[in-house]
């Protein structure tokens, strides 16, 4: 598959890429228009969309599916999806790979806490044993049947049993297959660097930008420099979104307006641009003649 190519090329390159969080088809598209070369289903930003609902594993995997699904077949660029657990054992991870790769993903993103999950920036997070983790990753790898799709291996030890103990982890599921490795919220400079010296010989390396909090002082060209191949930027685009509809709902409730004038607003016919409604009208001509 062309997409599944393409980001492993990108990752065979120099330097970094920034890959953008989207929550359905129409983020997942701007984010294609904005000229970024892969986008990422963001499990938190996905609970936050369709069920109005904190990231605590309250989606289903079905559900996660069909959402990628979706966003997959409305642009052309990698999707990297956040597979969470792989929703069970090491058969469920099997079955939730299957289905991924039937979606059209790029690649799939498992992680190492217990069953349900949490968002690895909240308090309350538990893992696994890395015994158990290892054999689902290796669940993964020999449930896919293209062998460009691939494996994110990431692990959410680093706050639990301590960096040193999550970059074991990380190497023990590069040798299980893993693709990619992705420690998770790592606190500072120094962390971050211990972290991508353990590993960047291992596999192409994930950093998280951790939006909406106080970030380590590092550019991207930094985490380029530190060896990170993917800078992934999660929720920025529902921040975005979310503050939107609040300044616009607000101006609607407070001044009977649905604009504030300050604020650019797309018009309808802008956004029907956006959409490619011109293309479609194009085919409409095309097949009545």
């Amino acid at each position: 598959m062309e997409t599944r190519r393409t980001l492993r090329r990108l990752l065979e390159g120099p330097g970094a890429i920034v890959v953008p969080g989207a929550y359905d088809s129409l983020s997942a598209v701007l984010v294609q228009q904005a000229g970024f070369e892969a986008v990422y289903m963001s499990g938190y930003a996905v609970s936050a969309a369709l069920l109005g609902m904190p990231d605590l594993g309250l989606l289903t995997g079905s559900e996660m599916v069909d959402n990628s699904r979706r966003m997959a077949s409305a642009i052309r660029i990698p999707l990297i999806v956040d597979g969470d657990t792989g929703y069970g054992n090491a058969l469920n991870v099997r079955r939730t790979v299957q289905t991924y790769e039937q979606a059209g993903v790029a690649a799939i993103q498992l992680e190492d806490q217990v069953t349900p999950k949490r968002c690895g920036h909240m308090s309350g997070k538990q893992v696994i044993d890395r015994a158990e983790m290892v054999g689902k990753i290796r669940a993964a790898v020999e449930a896919r049947r293209d062998p460009d799709l691939m494996i994110v291996g990431r692990t959410d030890a680093a706050s639990i049993e301590g960096t040193n103990a999550a970059i074991i982890r990380a190497k023990a599921y590069a040798d299980a297959g893993a693709d990619i490795l992705f420690v998770e919220a790592p606190d500072d400079v120094r962390e971050i660097e211990v972290i991508a010296a353990g590993l960047n010989s291992a596999a192409p390396l994930v950093y998280k930008v951790p939006e909406g909090r106080p970030a380590p002082p590092l550019s991207f060209g930094d985490l380029a420099d530190l060896g990170f191949s993917i800078i992934l930027m999660p929720i920025g685009t529902l921040l975005a979104a979310t503050a939107g509809m609040q300044r616009s709902l607000r101006e609607l409730s407070t001044n009977n307006s649905p604009v504030d004038p300050e604020i650019p607003s797309l018009t309808f016919g802008k956004f029907n641009d956006l959409m490619g409604l011109p293309t479609m009208q194009e085919l409409e001509k095309r097949y009545a003649d």
